[in-house]
């Protein structure tokens, strides 16, 4: 490829889209101006990337089939070891489909990626080789991350290991689906409107959607950089700290993260209890029109449990909890528009980690994107249209008022430790028909936002972890803290999950 100079009838073509009105002989003029910056171009399209050592061998990988994949949770799977040894020594782990492992084949949940090959491993790739683990495979996501239920993957629908027809989760629902079943231990999920809680809810494990920019999104393909987060899913809170331990802190590349922010060992804490813990249970997250009796019940009562263990617990109204959702919705689509699909699926930011092969396979997005299913449709859509029609306001004016949304949380959290509520409304409903009308397929998609897609916005840490079964399907308790302190929520999940009473909710 090279940085070749357009014709005069193609510069002339992309002056009008800019507004821009030549006169006779203006485009051979201008071009020749230009001339020795598109040598300059051509030059740097001929270097070679710096990119990070690859530092462990691997192999492509497999698709698995149906009998090896009856939830259809799996895009590859594969065999990466990890150093000999490290605090993840003995446990597998696995990526959602949208983190880049290189050699490795990446769908993000579309027909559109499907078989692309990264050039570099993600951050969070490196850190959990390092650590010992040895990664097993690539999980199945949504189309482009946009559901929270399991049923717009191009291959098909993610069943949710306990019971089959009903929904896993989403966007990460390959993660939630495989641990949960047992076939890996550890996985990455992402979360920009509860993307990892909402599969962790539905399928009964622990998932954490660390403070914004605790944990580097580099070598991750990014929806929209102001809400991106990863994090741990796994089977019980131990593993999810110990986890986080091995892939939080700054990597030098992300212009999310806080370099200067060196996190705790979270492990260490797991044991500190909860005696003292201000646990304020949120009013505004139960009662829901969409929330089912039973999982407000639940949720009260391990609320009732964490105060036999000494937290102080106390119901409250919490207002803020509902004004994320005014303006949430128009901000993410159109920041994922502008970032994503303007920016060929690449975040811009100073001193980052860039793709270029994956920027090559997004940039022709536009010739595919009649396959894109409805979900990413209304999506683009509603982002193009906020855009073109307001000329970037809504998101500027959304981000101001998340930032002083995010302030009054802050003066709220100065008098208490934790948010409780249920994570989901209601436990994992029946997947849609496959010939379902587009009112119940996008309905589906995002029933379940109401109590995760907050945190996104504010950025602040929110933890998942189940606190009992309702008609047989798991309940999610919803834990949120101060940012950046994660120890408070493990405290309070640990001392929840230790205690046997939970168990006969």
């Amino acid at each position: 490829m090279s940085a070749s100079l357009p014709t005069p009838e193609k510069l002339t073509s992309i002056a009008k889209s800019m507004g821009i009105q030549f006169a006779q002989g203006d485009a051979e003029s201008f071009l020749s101006q230009m001339s020795p910056f598109f040598a300059a171009a051509d030059r740097t399209l001929q270097a070679v990337d710096p990119l990070p050592e690859v530092k462990y061998p691997r192999t492509p990988g497999y698709r698995p089939g149906p009998n090896e994949d009856p939830l259809n949770a799996w895009y590859r799977k594969t065999s990466i070891q990890g150093a000999p040894e490290g605090k993840l020594k003995g446990f597998t782990a696995a990526l959602k489909d949208n983190v880049l492992v290189a050699g490795v084949p990446m769908m993000n949940g579309s027909s559109f990626m499907d078989g692309y090959v990264p050039e570099l491993d993600a951050t969070v790739v490196t850190r959990l080789l390092d650590a010992g683990a040895e990664i097993t495979g690539k999980l199945h996501c949504e189309y482009f991350c946009l559901s929270g239920s399991s049923h717009t993957n191009a291959t098909g629908a993610c069943h949710n290991p306990w019971k089959r027809g009903h929904s896993a989760g989403g966007s990460s629902s390959g993660s939630g689906a495989a641990v949960a079943a047992g076939e890996v231990d550890l996985a990455i999920g992402g979360d920009q409107g509860g993307s990892i809680r909402i599969p962790a809810s539905f399928c009964g494990i622990v998932g954490m959607k660390p403070t914004h920019g605790l944990v580097p999104y580099t070598g991750i393909m990014s929806m929209e950089v102001t809400i991106d987060h990863a994090g741990p899913m796994t089977r019980t809170v131990r593993e999810n700290a110990l986890m986080l331990e091995v892939i939080a802190g700054a990597d030098g590349y992300d212009v999310r993260q806080n370099p200067g922010y060196v996190p705790p060992e979270y492990s260490r804490h797991l044991g500190d209890g909860v005696k003292g813990l201000r646990i304020a249970v949120v009013k505004e997250g139960f009662g829901l029109p969409e929330s089912d009796p039973l999982v407000d019940a639940k949720a009260r009562k391990a609320a009732d449990i964490l105060a036999s263990l000494g937290a102080i617990v106390e119901e409250v109204s919490l207002p803020l909890h509902k004004e994320t959702l005014d303006f949430f919705m128009p901000m993410a689509a159109e920041g994922m528009v502008r970032q994503a699909f303007d920016g060929n699926g690449i975040a811009s930011g100073a001193n980052g980690l860039y793709s270029t092969a994956l920027t090559d396979r997004f940039r022709n997005w536009k010739d595919r994107a009649n396959e894109f299913p409805d979900t990413v449709k209304v999506f683009m859509l509603l982002g193009r249209a906020m855009a073109d029609m307001h000329g970037g306001k809504i998101w500027a004016k959304s981000l101001n008022l998340r930032r002083n949304l995010r302030e009054r949380y802050m003066a709220f959290m100065a008098n208490h430790d934790i948010l409780l509520m249920p994570t989901t409304p209601m436990t994992a409903p029946e997947l849609p028909a496959p010939d379902a009308p587009r009112e119940i397929v996008l309905h589906k998609a995002w029933e379940m936002l109401a109590n995760t897609a907050p945190y996104n916005a504010t950025g602040m840490p929110s933890l998942t972890l189940p606190c009992g079964l309702a008609e047989g399907l798991p309940v999610g308790l919803m834990l949120t803290g101060r940012m950046f302190d994660e120890v408070a929520l493990y405290r309070a999940a640990y001392a929840f999950e230790q205690n046997q009473d939970w168990k006969t909710l």
